[in-house]
Parts: structure tokens; C-alpha cells; sequence
């Protein structure tokens, strides 16, 4: 997305999403508004914060201008995934400044609550998405990161569930490991549900909502069955913890925008299965 200097968003884009948040809305459905990638420009913020602060602190004015007057069926999420920086503490192997990393995301999660919350109309009181570190659901109960205060104390926090990753992240061999065309083992199945319970000690227990703002798989090289096994048995253990599961569906995975539906009725089964 081309900005200027002073970071103004272009006008055509702020009111296409506008439009679509409004579509969302009509439907019924609750909309999240964030931030994404963009370019990269995030990952500059350990070297040059001051700017970069000004970037998103100019983005997310505008976002709460715009959208004051949408009624509460519209979150704000702080920010998508990047809730990290390994130019500052790698989280695989563990090198370089871990602290830092973590008090640079509360930070900037704090930034986002005060921009909101002082842009006036609906935005005094809505409700907010914090992301977590690299939405990653161990490293976001990690003591280091903090919810940022709030004064309506209206916040809630994001994770995304691609776990494991040779399972549902890739479905071919990566540099880093073989693609896992299986998974349901009782070993996998504790995962699961010792990560759910994980979100639910930490936050849901004190107070804290949980969104699983993504979870899903990457569906080529598997069967139906395992999809379905996958996607049903993360949508239960979420909802069984009070955690609110969201599938991630880049474009025509699991979900036909044409015909607006499930390509698998069985799959829509199964996730509904898990609220009913």
C-alpha cells in the first residue's frame, strides 16, 4: 500500500474496506479490523522505532476516524502476526535480547489502546484485539509479555493455531522439515488441548477474552478425513476452553465466495458441531 510522507491512507482503499465492514456487518458477522504485513516496514522498527511509531500511530488515527461511528460488531486488532523481531531475539534458537522484543510489542500494543480510546465516538468503549508475541500461544503466556492497561478494560488477545506446523502449515517437505500428511495421535491430541488450556489459564481465567483469530491447513496432499479430524478437533478444544476459533481461509480453500458456501459440507459439520 503506496503512502505519502505523512502516511496518509489512500482514500480509495480506507472506503473498500469500509464497504466490506459493512457487508460483514449486514450479514449478521462480527468484523475484525487490523493491520497486516505491508510491505515490511514493520520489521524496521527495532532500528528505527521513531518513525516507524509515527507510521503506525498515524494508520491507526485514521482507522479510528473513519470507523468511530460502526457500532460494536467492529473489533480493532493491533496488529497481524508480526508481534516480534528477530533482528532482536531469535524465539527458535533463542539468541540476542528476548526482553527487548517483548517491551517493544507491549508497547506498541499500548499505543494502540490510547489511539483508540482517545479518537471519541463508539471508539471509547469498543472492544480490542491485542496481538500476541508472533500470536504464538507459548510465547504469549511468557511472563514478558503484558496486556496493555486499559481504562474500559475491553481488551481481548489474539493468537493463530497452526500446530504442528508440518502438519498444518506446509503440505510438501521444507528446508526446516518433512510435510506430515497425519495427525490425531493422542500425543497431538493433549497438544491441542494443553494449549488451549494453556490460553484459558493465563487469560480466560482472569478475566481476559481469547480469539483464535486464525487457524486452518494447508489441504493439499491430504485426505478429507484428516482435514476435517484437524479443523473440527481445534474448533472443540477451543470452544471447550471458551476461546472464540476463527478459520483462516486464503481464498477458495474451504469456503466458495462465488457460491457462498463450504466446498465440504462435512467439514461445516464438524466445525459447527464444536459451538453446538
Amino acid at each position: 500500500q503506496k503512502m505519502m510522507d505523512d502516511y496518509t491512507i489512500s482514500p480509495k482503499i480506507m472506503s473498500r474496506v469500509k464497504q466490506i465492514t459493512q457487508w460483514t456487518l449486514e450479514s449478521g458477522m462480527y468484523a475484525i479490523v487490523n493491520i497486516h504485513w505491508d510491505g515490511g516496514w514493520w520489521s524496521k522498527f527495532p532500528e528505527d522505532k521513531e518513525e516507524c511509531m509515527k507510521k503506525y500511530t498515524r494508520i491507526w488515527e485514521q482507522i479510528s476516524e473513519e470507523f468511530k461511528e460502526f457500532n460494536g460488531k467492529v473489533m480493532f486488532e493491533s496488529l497481524n502476526e508480526e508481534g516480534g523481531w528477530e533482528s532482536l531475539w531469535n524465539r527458535y534458537t533463542n539468541q540476542g535480547d528476548k526482553e527487548a522484543s517483548y517491551s517493544l510489542l507491549n508497547e506498541i500494543n499500548q499505543k494502540f489502546v490510547d489511539i483508540v480510546r482517545a479518537s471519541g465516538g463508539n471508539n471509547e468503549n469498543r472492544h480490542l484485539l491485542i496481538a500476541g508475541f508472533c500470536t504464538d500461544i507459548g510465547q504469549t503466556c511468557d511472563e514478558l509479555y503484558k496486556m496493555p492497561n486499559d481504562p474500559k478494560k475491553r481488551c481481548a488477545v489474539s493468537v493463530h493455531y497452526y500446530t504442528p506446523a508440518l502438519f498444518a502449515l506446509v503440505d510438501e517437505d521444507v528446508d526446516w522439515g518433512k510435510a506430515n500428511p497425519i495427525w490425531g495421535n493422542e500425543e497431538e491430541k493433549k497438544e491441542l488441548a494443553d494449549n488451549m488450556d494453556m490460553m484459558k489459564t493465563h487469560f480466560v481465567d482472569k478475566g481476559i477474552p481469547v480469539i483464535v483469530g486464525e487457524f486452518g491447513v494447508a489441504p493439499k496432499n491430504k485426505t478429507p478425513e484428516m482435514i476435517r479430524l484437524f479443523m473440527s478437533s481445534v474448533a472443540k478444544a477451543a470452544v471447550e476452553c471458551d476461546l472464540c476459533p476463527v478459520v483462516w481461509d486464503i481464498t477458495a480453500h474451504f469456503y466458495d465466495r462465488e457460491n457462498c458456501k463450504f466446498y465440504d459440507e462435512e467439514l461445516l459439520k464438524g466445525l459447527m458441531a464444536a459451538i453446538n
